[in-house]
């Protein structure tokens, strides 16, 4: 049975570097690959890196704009370690925060090479942190 797959597509600067920062970083495997782009699978999602210098933004243009996962608590524990082996430069180190509480979160940050903010997370109690509305409340806002 087909999973939906989430898809997001951003420039980066050099595709080479991006390929192998992706792949040697997080493990992530390669799809289709193209002159000017290339498809990596990344915790269960498709980037497609376009090789578009003239797109990639600042550190400072940046702002929030960032994409990421939420992991199972041992697996982003294995990656923070695997990360921190590499001796990988983080925006936000490997940190967990709230500890001891419903909302008790890990959070680590990071840059691909075109300077594409990363977070993964992990939450110890994830039916609390990921409240969600209820699908009622959602349909009777919008009609």
């Amino acid at each position: 049975m087909f999973r939906p797959i989430f898809h997001l597509a951003f420039p980066v600067q050099d595709l080479e570097e991006a390929k192998k920062f992706y792949v040697t970083t997080f493990g992530a495997r390669v799809g289709r690959v193209r002159d000017k782009w290339i498809d990596i699978f990344l915790f269960e999602g498709q980037i497609t890196l376009h090789e578009r210098p003239s797109e990639v933004l600042s550190a400072r243009e940046h702002g929030v704009r960032h994409f990421g996962a939420i992991l199972a608590w041992r697996d982003w524990e294995a990656l923070a370690l695997s990360l921190n082996k590499m001796r990988v430069q983080f925006k936000v180190k490997p940190n967990v925060y709230g500890v001891g509480t419903n909302a008790e979160q890990a959070k680590m940050l990071l840059s691909d090479p075109s300077g594409n903010v990363i977070e993964v997370k992990a939450y110890r109690n994830p039916s609390v942190a990921l409240e969600m509305e209820d699908l009622e409340e959602c349909s009777a806002s919008t009609a």
